[in-house]
């Protein structure tokens, strides 16, 4: 398959599949905003609370997917996004985001978890970063200062994982009931580069440029394991390893391009060429989760040797976009292979065409997960809305160069 090929094949999954899914059946007429869950078996929970991390993930995939297809739905939705934040999600008392809502937009774990927040700058600059709109901006910038004021440690360098509404220590930092209990994690600073480097696209601030240097050195010299190239998940305050040495092939692949576009947006070349070594590396070392069928299991714990080999839907949609990444930039061709192949495993395996969406996962053999949700909490039209969307962008950039591109109808 050539990259016309797929981005032809990811534009249709996009503009056909995933987006007319949470525009026909995620929008809350009678509450607001979005529902909170669509269960793996399809059936809608109208009362299910609403997370700050699935609104934020609709506001950026709807505020993208309008800034590079141009589709007035697709702003619609967003403005929807952006509007419901700001009025339910948003702390006016004391600033930051709440975590989780009931579904009539009363604030239900006010806690603040800064990867959400992340998440929020990262919709947010989304969205003024294809309208202009001020306020969008101006709240990316708040939520930019809640960060940096109340998440950055100052003694060790980083940014810890939570805290309660009003800003105070939080005994429980995790994310969900499967991440351990440390004070810092690869997650939540792969999720605070990822907005930071958005922000900076369209917010030149001199604060943001150094925030944004000091995370890609973080990565690098921090996070990353440098015998294995893999990146540790979990940390103490002093950047000690905690909970065991596990790896995370999902993570890995997306964290080698991500954190290759804050380098690149960056536009320092002597970050540059510190960082895309580390790339390949990265990206190479994630390639010990690939199965000979294209697909990628989720993660290991190496000390105990056990496998997580589910095949979820987010690790798959990151390798088509790392590997594809690989291949753009480093003229690796065994990288266009693994992307498509994965690809391909996502549209023999995980697509529904039926009810539309993907699924959560299939297992190691080959059943299908029904039991997590279709969309909710945590699964949202990001990861797989952003792997129809990079490549597209991708493949646009070089059309415009070389005019031999044209989307099918």
């Amino acid at each position: 398959m050539t990259p016309k090929q797929l981005t032809q094949e990811v534009y249709s999954e996009l503009t056909e599949n995933i987006l007319p899914f949470w525009l026909n059946k995620m929008v809350d007429i009678e509450r607001g905003g979005f529902y909170g869950r669509i269960d793996g078996n399809n059936q809608l929970h109208a009362d299910a609370e609403k997370g700050a991390i699935l609104n934020a993930r609709i506001l950026w995939t709807f505020s993208a997917a309008y800034r590079v297809l141009g589709r007035p739905e697709y702003l619609e939705a967003a403005t929807r996004a952006k509007d419901y934040i700001i009025k339910h999600f948003y702390d006016q008392e004391y600033g930051g985001t709440y975590w989780s809502l009931d579904c009539d937009g009363k604030p239900k774990d006010t806690k603040k978890q800064f990867y959400a927040i992340g998440f929020m700058i990262y919709g947010m600059s989304e969205y003024a970063r294809a309208t202009k709109d001020k306020e969008a901006l101006d709240y990316a910038i708040r939520l930019f200062e809640c960060i940096e004021e109340h998440s950055l440690d100052v003694v060790y360098n980083g940014y810890v994982e939570a805290a309660t509404r009003e800003w105070g220590k939080i005994e429980d930092m995790r994310l969900s009931d499967f991440d351990a209990n440390f004070p810092k994690s690869q997650n939540t600073h792969l999720h605070i580069i990822e907005p930071y480097t958005n922000l900076f696209r369209i917010w030149k601030d001199t604060r943001l440029e150094r925030a944004l240097r000091n995370l890609i050195n973080i990565f690098t010299d921090k996070i990353l394991n440098p015998e294995t190239h893999h990146l540790d998940l979990f940390f103490e305050n002093d950047w000690t390893r905690g909970a065991g040495h596990l790896e995370s092939y999902g993570h890995d692949i997306e964290c080698s391009w991500l954190m290759h576009e804050a380098a690149l947006v960056l536009g320092d070349k002597e970050v540059l060429a510190k960082v895309e070594p580390i790339v390949q590396l990265v990206a190479k070392a994630s390639e010990k989760g690939l199965n000979s069928d294209g697909s990628m299991v989720h993660e290991a714990n190496v000390g105990t040797g056990h496998i997580d080999d589910d095949l979820h839907w987010w690790v798959q949609a990151e390798a088509v976009v790392g590997f594809y990444n690989v291949y753009q930039y480093f003229a690796d061709s065994s990288a266009l292979e693994k992307s498509v192949r994965c690809w391909q495993y996502i549209k023999d395996n995980l697509i529904d065409n039926e009810h539309g969406e993907w699924y959560w996962s299939r297992h190691a053999d080959g059943s299908l997960n029904t039991t997590d949700d279709k969309a909710g909490f945590w699964k949202c039209p990001y990861h797989n809305g952003r792997m129809c969307l990079e490549i597209i962008e991708r493949n646009i950039r070089n059309a415009i160069e070389t005019s031999n591109f044209k989307f099918k109808n």
